[in-house]
């Protein structure tokens, strides 16, 4: 993409309203499915990734890793990439089964230590734990046995505060290719960055009216086809925005994560939660917070 093309995305983008305090975001990538990334891509895949963090003044990212997405020398070989080069591994379950009705609180617990007993040998093994698809409990009683359980063996909730729906993009990119090996890729960068951009605006807007100011944000992506392709125009794009980008492991520090919002079903984004438990956002408010509904429509009218 030349500077030209370039300058006219950002243009092309929302401005966020001003607001006192300068936003700051981190990265946080769930899954490390890096063996669906298809090829040729997958070759050069994690590399990108790496590189995309290290450009951005060796940005630190966390990542939530799905044991069984993994379970080989490969997968064994992504995450000691990682954590040598500094970025903090955290737990994402083991089969990534989301807590829902299907499955036993202590069925889930296990598949949680499974994962946990995997990544713990890494010296950047972090205690945070992020639950599948954000769902953290439909009943009072799931929810804080869940939270008593992670309190017991030392690990925190590592809350997404910016939600969004990159795993839904990411499938329909694959799905162009599918039908089309010589499909151009680039195509998904605009409307990519778009979307990442209206949800960053979405919940730092909604952070300040629950919150009384922003705070250093958690951005949900994926280990995918689509982010080794665009996760450098992404961090390029929040540096233009005049958003600071943050280590994850700082910003985990922050006092917001420490909250443990009383609503029910439990889950979404942190931010989400906390507005939803003050009872003054329901109009504003729908559910899920993310989801491929919201954004089927307008891949559907750019033909992707």
């Amino acid at each position: 993409m030349t500077r030209r093309e370039w300058m006219g995305v950002l243009a092309a983008l929302p401005a966020m309203a001003a607001s006192k305090g300068k936003p700051s975001y981190s990265i946080t990538i769930d899954d490390v499915a890096w063996s669906r990334i298809p090829a040729p891509y997958q070759e050069t895949g994690n590399g990108r990734l790496l590189g995309a963090l290290k450009d951005q003044h060796d940005l630190k990212a966390a990542l939530f890793v799905a044991g069984t997405n993994v379970d080989s020398a490969g997968g064994q070989a992504v995450l000691e990439q990682w954590s040598r080069s500094g970025h903090m591994l955290a737990n994402h379950t083991w089969s990534h089964h989301v807590y829902n009705a299907s499955i036993e609180p202590q069925d889930f617990a296990k598949d949680l230590l499974r994962c946990d007993a995997l990544i713990r040998q890494f010296t950047r093994f972090r205690p945070f734990f992020r639950f599948p698809a954000l769902k953290e409990g439909a009943t009072p009683e799931r929810r804080d046995w869940m939270r008593g359980f992670l309190r017991e063996h030392g690990y925190r909730n590592g809350y997404v505060t910016i939600d969004a729906s990159d795993w839904y993009y990411d499938q329909r990119l694959r799905a162009c290719l599918e039908k089309d090996r010589t499909f151009d890729v680039n195509r998904f960068r605009a409307p990519y960055l778009a979307h990442i951009w209206d949800r960053a605006v979405y919940y730092d807007r909604l952070a300040r009216q629950v919150t009384g100011g922003t705070v250093p944000h958690t951005l949900l992506l994926h280990f995918n086809l689509l982010n080794t392709l665009f996760l450098g125009d992404l961090l390029r794009m929040f540096q233009q925005k005049g958003w600071q980008a943050v280590d994850a492991e700082t910003a985990f520090r922050h006092s917001v994560f420490q909250r443990q919002p009383d609503i029910v079903p439990a889950g979404e984004s942190l931010i989400w939660a906390l507005a939803k438990e003050t009872g003054r956002f329901e109009r504003e408010l729908r559910y899920p917070g993310e989801d491929s509904p919201y954004e089927e429509s307008k891949l559907d009218r750019l033909g992707l």
